[in-house]
């Protein structure tokens, strides 16, 4: 339940304007020319690089690092985006420090990989600061394409069935494009309206259509689309919320992270936005990094992270973990939440160990936010459900012919931007196979 008159301890304007601002910048401010080129010599250009091993969407990163070594960045951002259109916003999202920059042979060698991240970000953004993408749409199929979700699997697929001529028409739920890129990541990560103005850039190639407040199962169901279209691509995310039912949930103050978390990347005046005092968030994931640091940016005094294992299992890497304690934030683990207590509204949260003991603790709590995860909604009972996610084989085929899913709606990888881009792409090569096969 989001906050009311009936949370006192839940207030805006904790902070002033300026402390926002700063508490709000860039996280990894972006490199100048000289610094790119600087950043770009220490790489050893590898034959068989592991980094580009471990990109999800496989971009040839020694070639791009090479073209900005030799000043030429539009050549490196043409070599990244043809692989990855959205590598603008994974340079800011993706967490490198698992994937590229983890297995980088300097990172092995000396401890400090080259800045793969901060190099793709000079290069795309180089690009779209230019001028137009560097693709352009094929001659007219005459074949037509829906799309069920603008986050980054529907917009990478969409983008890719427009160049092979395709008619694209993009349904979404929400009155904004962009999925969790828009509404669902750190405000610190994506800076200045950046989701936005790529869509915006992304779309300018023709033939892709936007319709918004669009929700599958509530406003159009698959049979019409299948009807209507050649084909159609799944990507609408998980939109539902996943529910403990502890005793308490009811209560005013207890909300799920992800609201939270969109209602900040879509206010307009940062110090408009209510946060409490004390604020405990359940979870260990990126969500859960992402809205613990966001609400102490905010001025919450007092905010922990309760997860249920060790630090080894959470899923956000430990690169955000440390970015958490670096702002303050206290991680609590082994401890899984019994209950929420409060008149009303919440003011403690009674946490349970998780090593068999019985014992318990009481955290106090104005504000909780639970990040343990989302759940499909909206998938028709035609299709192959498992796990709570839409069985595909190969390039995002489901049990439907004639409909392709990808993006943390699907089975597969890991539930990262990056990974949703790859799907997103993959299928659409699939889906121009068959169309014009």
């Amino acid at each position: 339940m989001a906050h009311s008159p009936r949370t006192p301890g839940i207030v805006a304007g904790r902070l002033a304007s300026d402390t926002l601002a700063r508490n709000f910048a860039d996280l990894h401010p972006p490199l100048d020319a000289h610094e790119a080129r600087v950043a770009a010599d220490r790489c050893y250009f590898c034959h068989d690089a592991p980094c580009m091993e471990a990109c999800p969407t496989a971009i040839d990163i020694p070639l791009f690092i090479r073209q900005i070594a030799t000043e030429t960045p539009l050549a490196a951002a043409a070599t990244i985006l043809s692989q990855n259109i959205l590598g603008g916003m994974c340079a800011r999202v993706c967490p490198t420090e698992t994937l590229c920059e983890e297995v980088c042979v300097r990172e092995t060698a000396e401890g400090k990989p080259v800045e793969i991240g901060r190099l793709q970000r000079f290069a795309t953004d180089t690009a779209m600061a230019q001028g137009p993408q560097p693709f352009s749409r094929a001659a007219p199929t005459g074949k037509s394409v829906a799309v069920v979700g603008a986050g980054p699997a529907g917009l990478a697929c969409a983008h890719r069935l427009a160049m092979h001529g395709h008619d694209v028409v993009v349904f979404d739920a929400r009155e904004k494009p962009g999925g969790l890129n828009e509404f669902g990541i750190a405000a610190y990560k994506s800076t200045g309206g950046f989701a936005r103005a790529e869509i915006d850039w992304l779309v300018a190639i023709g033939g892709i259509e936007l319709r918004h407040g669009q929700a599958l199962g509530r406003d159009m169901s698959l049979d019409a689309l299948h009807t209507q279209y050649n084909a159609v691509f799944l990507g609408m995310g998980l939109a539902g919320v996943n529910a403990l039912g502890l005793p308490g949930s009811e209560l005013a103050g207890v909300e799920d992270a992800v609201g939270f978390i969109g209602r900040l990347r879509q206010a307009e005046d940062l110090s408009s936005l209510a946060v409490g005092r004390n604020v405990v968030v359940i979870g260990g994931g990126m969500t859960a990094i992402d809205a613990a640091v966001q609400a102490k940016l905010l001025g919450a005094e007092h905010v922990t992270i309760a997860y249920r294992r060790g630090r080894e299992a959470m899923k956000a890497s430990r690169f955000e973990q440390d970015l958490a304690a670096e702002k303050g934030v206290t991680i609590l683990t082994g401890v899984q939440p019994a209950g929420f207590f409060g008149d009303g509204a919440v003011a403690e949260v009674e946490l349970a160990y998780t090593d068999g003991s019985g014992e318990t603790l009481r955290l106090a709590a104005d504000q909780v936010l639970m990040a343990i995860g989302q759940k499909l909604e909206g998938a028709p009972g035609a299709l192959t459900i498992e796990g709570g996610k839409i069985i595909v084989t190969g390039a995002g085929r489901t049990s439907r012919a004639g409909v392709w899913a990808g993006g943390d709606c699907a089975s597969g990888g890991d539930d990262l931007t990056v990974t949703a881009v790859a799907e997103g792409r993959d299928a659409a090569e699939d889906i121009h196979a068959s169309l014009v096969g």
